[in-house]
């Protein structure tokens, strides 16, 4: 009782820090207000989408009008060969003729100018936040993982299950392993359930690090699509690559009515269609509902620095009530992060057992 009233506590603690910074970060705004100075309006979209978005440092806070933020390395190959430094270099504009650019296509990409003037991006494989952020969440993935199995070595079985954080791991794994790919893939499951167990922690950990606002966390992974896109690419490969004969059949000559597969193949041509859905609706799911849940939660934020202006009552009513549903949606992103990679498991799992099928001479 006393362990999960810790966890109780420390979740909470968890999804109240955000509404805490935001309240910090408000009063502090609303000071600034108070002075003569000019103020500027408050861009809730670069709000939004600069955190939502990806960037060649990792910001931490401002304060006292000072930004605090951790360069990262810039690695490049422009038309001049490859180019190796810290990104703060950027800030000062140009360097080594490349440079962050401000607007159009390539708004926030590093790029170079041509011999005709216009902007092109070079190669880049730079450390960026989103790619930092995949490197410390991994990491944390297999500090976890690594843990239980260190346990697992010290008590044998004989001992009993165990407790605590390692119990709570063992009983999601036999979740995911039982309920959903034994369930769904059938006889032939132990052969995906690594893939599928991995996709599964591995989303799990990158969506509840991107709910904590502070560094190592805070990085929006599993809500930019070049990352769901890889996850769902992955589940292609295996739906595909390893099914049966009876699958491939099913989608080249169904069991139709002939016109509807000669002389248009149309039946052919729309099951061709869906394979390429399947992996491309996992895609759009898991990114668009992290995306959505970060973008929700900083425009509730947002209220606090539009509402400055509008007087002491009105700012700090509304900053009340932006931090009290602040919270709520922190709390609920915590249960959509275990959904979502829940059912993108769940779905990879129903996909690959579809392409698994047998026919009646099997």
């Amino acid at each position: 009782m006393k362990k999960l009233k810790s966890i109780v506590l420390l979740l909470l603690l968890l999804v109240s820090v955000p509404g805490m910074l935001n309240a910090q970060q408000a009063d502090s705004l609303s000071v600034a207000a108070a002075a003569p100075s000019e103020e500027e309006e408050v861009n809730v979209s670069e709000l939004v989408f600069g955190h939502i978005g990806d960037a060649y440092e990792w910001h931490i806070a401002t304060l006292g009008g000072k930004e605090w933020s951790i360069p990262l390395p810039v690695i490049v190959h422009s038309s001049t060969g490859w180019h190796v430094f810290s990104s703060s270099h950027l800030k000062e504009g140009e360097y080594e003729g490349l440079y962050i650019a401000s607007q159009g296509t390539n708004e926030g990409k590093i790029v170079e100018r041509n011999a005709a003037g216009e902007e092109v991006r070079p190669f880049d494989i730079s450390i960026t936040k989103n790619v930092l952020g995949l490197f410390i969440n991994s990491a944390v993935l297999l500090l976890i993982l690594m843990s239980c199995v260190r346990w697992y070595k010290k008590h044998p079985v004989e001992e009993g299950a165990p407790r605590g954080g390692v119990g709570m791991v063992e009983a999601m794994v036999l979740m995911i392993y039982e309920d959903v790919i034994k369930g769904c893939i059938g006889e032939d499951y132990k052969r995906y359930a690594p893939y599928l167990l991995t996709a599964f922690f591995f989303v799990l950990v990158n969506n509840l690090m991107g709910l904590i606002p502070i560094f190592p966390g805070g990085a929006n992974v599993t809500g930019n699509i070049a990352v769901t896109l890889v996850l769902a690419v992955c589940t292609f490969i295996l739906t595909n690559v390893y099914g049966s004969k009876e699958y491939w059949k099913e989608i080249f000559w169904p069991e139709v009515p002939v016109w509807l597969k000669v002389p248009i193949p149309m039946m052919p041509v729309i099951e061709l269609f869906g394979i390429f859905t399947k992996p491309f609706a996992l895609m759009i799911r898991l990114f668009a509902n992290i995306m959505a849940g970060h973008a929700a939660i900083l425009s509730l934020i947002a209220i606090i620095f539009i509402t400055v202006k509008a007087g002491a009552v009105i700012n700090g009513s509304m900053t009340a009530v932006a931090v009290l549903f602040g919270i709520f949606m922190d709390a609920l992103e915590v249960l959509v992060a275990f959904i979502q990679a829940y059912v993108f498991t769940m779905l990879s799992a129903v996909f690959i057992g579809l392409s698994r099928v047998k026919g009646s001479e099997e």
